[in-house]
């Protein structure tokens, strides 16, 4: 019975020998107090609606809330700066993301 560990061996290697498709990444940038941001100085997980206020100033604009209908389907808050959006459930931010550029 030594077919099945031979077989899992050469499966094994043929699949690391295997082409992989390349990764691209492009750097985004965004302008932020009036310099240029890189993602590490977007808000962070966690932050409470004052502490992005305080160290980001006020928002450009504070969109209309989406959900908090259940449960389930908590309040989400979006507020839109120079470059980029804030994305807050219920009143702590849960992501924050690089505005595209317009066209």
């Amino acid at each position: 019975m030594l077919i099945k560990p031979v077989l899992t061996i050469v499966t094994a290697f043929l699949a690391m020998s295997l082409p992989l498709p390349s990764a691209h990444a492009e750097t985004l940038g965004t302008r932020a107090r009036g310099h240029e941001a890189s993602r590490s100085d977007l808000p962070r997980r966690g932050l409470s609606m004052a502490q992005v206020e305080k160290r980001y100033g006020a928002p450009l604009e504070k969109l209309p809330a989406a959900g908090g209908d259940t449960p389930r389907h908590p309040t989400i808050n979006r507020w839109r700066y120079d470059g980029y959006t804030v994305y807050f459930e219920r009143s702590r931010v849960i992501h924050a993301v690089v505005d595209s550029p317009r066209t």
